[in-house]
């Protein structure tokens, strides 16, 4: 599921960077946690820093401005809500880590297509951690552990900065995954880390992972 929506940005004075700040929201509804990202992208300045928030979502489907209804959910009592970040369905529910990544890409010399990368390196990277080989899927955005997909991203830029994020699946159930196509894939299989040994839980991998994104953000 990829990913981005660009729009242009007011022109602003440029600002040292710093490091991101990680904000720790527990849960969240999702709609209230997509207008916040919203209202921060419009209302940031060239000195806001930048912040990756780490939460977890009741049960939602959330599709992106690409969504199309054949993918949807055949017949569910979970709520899906369209979304202005690019790509198809997705599911969102407890047990998944999921760190949204509000980042001034203009700022840090960043393309969306570099971002998307920086983020997909984080995952492979904590689960290579963890003893798990995960690894990228040629035009499918997102991490995959053979064949399988245990981490879904997707981005939306506007004014130069991006929000929305990634959703690590760790210890969640995945049937809500069967009644959609994943992403936009029919028959996609999805996996979590608790399927894999990983025995670190969802507040555990969702800080690691948001240390990792701040890291990578920061080498450059």
């Amino acid at each position: 599921m990829l990913a981005y929506v660009h729009a242009g940005r007011r022109g602003a004075a440029p600002a040292a960077r710093s490091a991101p700040v990680v904000r720790h929201l527990g849960f969240a509804e999702y709609a209230e946690t997509y207008s916040a990202m919203r209202r921060f992208t419009a209302e940031r300045t060239a000195a806001t820093p930048d912040e990756l928030w780490v939460l977890q979502h009741p049960p939602v489907y959330t599709a992106g401005i690409a969504g199309r209804p054949e993918h949807f959910p055949r017949t569910s009592p979970i709520a899906l809500v369209r979304a202005d970040r690019g790509g198809q369905i997705t599911y969102h529910g407890p047990g998944q880590a999921i760190v949204y990544t509000l980042v001034d890409l203009e700022r840090r010399g960043l393309t969306v297509r570099a971002m998307v990368a920086l983020i997909e390196d984080a995952v492979i990277g904590l689960l290579a951690e963890r003893g798990v080989a995960a690894g990228r899927t040629p035009g499918a955005p997102g991490v995959y552990v053979a064949g399988a997909k245990i981490a879904a991203l997707g981005l939306r830029v506007r004014r130069g900065g991006c929000y929305h994020g990634v959703a690590l699946n760790v210890d969640m159930d995945l049937a809500p995954f069967s009644d959609i196509d994943p992403c936009g894939y029919p028959g996609l299989k999805v996996t979590q880390t608790s399927a894999l040994g990983v025995r670190d839980g969802v507040e555990a991998l969702g800080g690691a992972l948001a240390r990792r994104i701040a890291d990578l953000l920061e080498s450059r």
